[in-house]
């Protein structure tokens, strides 16, 4: 296992990797009100810095962003200063790390919104579920859709927290369209029935996210460190209809993003949590090779199905999840053979440091460099 593939150095782009590892976006909800992660995340991230890649837990654009309760932000300066503290201990520790760019849409609740206001989306469809609020579970509610005059006013809050990214130290960032959160609502016909320039055709529809891929685009200097997340055959949260068409609408999709050069598509291979196995009527291998950059796999991988991906061609990295949740040492886990701890559920969202930044490593606790 040493010897892996999966376990060697590789450049992607104009970025060393020490392994084709990802560590994938984990919502913990460990954050403050205020959406400033606390002090031990330095620890948490820190001790998973062996990965190729971190990509940091999905990070609230604007206060309106926000759906989960106990979510980080990126638009105060308190959330960048701690966000700093991590990235610092990260790179102390040889790591590389990413931080992914959220706005949830719909999939909020008006406990979480500022002034108490009801979640915006493309259109006013209510989502299936209920929201994670500070007062518990409640029912998702029917959202506002968003005037076409409010969209540029989104499109600079993206701007803002990829520029706060960066003045915090990351390495890239990774624009969140997947999951059925803002910009996939505007992707799909299924929760997009607007009439303006933004909903309709396949073009009008990929309007409002590709504008957010140029803005952040350009604060970082061209794509060569932005990455974006799809997941063309997700149905979770909210239990969203997929598009009519995805292969057409996310081929379209993934045909425009390769003129901004991205580094990477980072795709949900099935259903979030659940399968694999893409619904009938979507290609992800058709997608994968539209784009010109490189693809990461994801969704219930273990080493040896990472491996038949790279031999087979399906992907260039491969992220982990759950996994990575009580295995901060995951990567020496892989080249020794060791087993793979498992989280129980209950320290997955919310809580402190227990079952957060205190799993040990296969030899105690981890060290952490500062």
């Amino acid at each position: 296992m040493p010897n892996s593939p999966i376990l060697q150095p590789v450049t992607i782009g104009g970025l060393s990797l020490k392994n084709r590892v990802v560590m994938a976006p984990l919502t913990r909800s460990r954050s403050n009100n205020d959406g400033v992660p606390p002090e031990f995340a330095a620890d948490y991230y820190g001790q998973r810095s062996s990965a190729g890649l971190i990509v940091a837990e999905a990070t609230n654009i604007s206060s309106q962003a926000v759906g989960y309760a106990y979510t980080p932000g990126i638009w105060s300066d308190a959330q960048v200063e701690s966000w700093s503290r991590i990235v610092r201990t990260v790179h102390a520790n040889d790591g590389l790390i990413f931080l992914q760019l959220w706005h949830t849409g719909r999939i909020s609740h008006p406990d979480l919104q500022p002034g108490g206001d009801l979640p915006v989306s493309a259109s006013a469809i209510k989502p299936e579920g209920t929201a994670f609020t500070r007062e518990g579970m409640k029912p998702h509610v029917t959202p506002r859709a968003l005037e076409t005059d409010e969209i540029p006013g989104i499109v600079a809050d993206y701007r803002r927290a990829a520029e706060n990214a960066k003045r915090a130290g990351f390495d890239g960032v990774e624009i969140h369209s997947a999951n059925n959160y803002l910009l996939e609502q505007f992707v799909r016909d299924s929760t997009n029935q607007r009439t303006d320039r933004y909903g309709g055709s396949i073009e009008n529809r990929l309007r409002f996210p590709l504008e957010v891929v140029q803005a952040v685009t350009e604060v970082w200097g061209g794509g060569g460190r932005v990455g974006i997340r799809i997941s063309p055959a997700t149905t979770q949260p909210g239990e969203t209809p997929l598009d009519s068409d995805p292969n057409a609408t996310y081929g379209s999709y993934l045909d425009a993003l390769n003129g901004f050069g991205l580094l990477y598509v980072h795709a949900i291979e099935g259903v979030t949590q659940q399968t694999r196995d893409a619904s009938e009527g979507v290609d992800l291998q058709a997608l994968r090779r539209r784009f010109k950059g490189a693809y990461i796999g994801n969704n219930g991988l273990t080493l040896d199905l990472a491996e038949q991906e790279l031999a087979e061609g399906r992907a260039d990295l491969f992220s982990f999840g759950r996994p990575y949740l009580a295995n901060p040492d995951l990567v020496e886990r892989f080249a020794t053979g060791a087993p793979v701890a498992e989280a129980p559920k209950a320290y997955w969202y919310g809580g402190g440091a227990n079952g957060y930044s205190d799993w040990p490593g296969m030899n105690g606790p981890v060290p952490v460099r500062r």
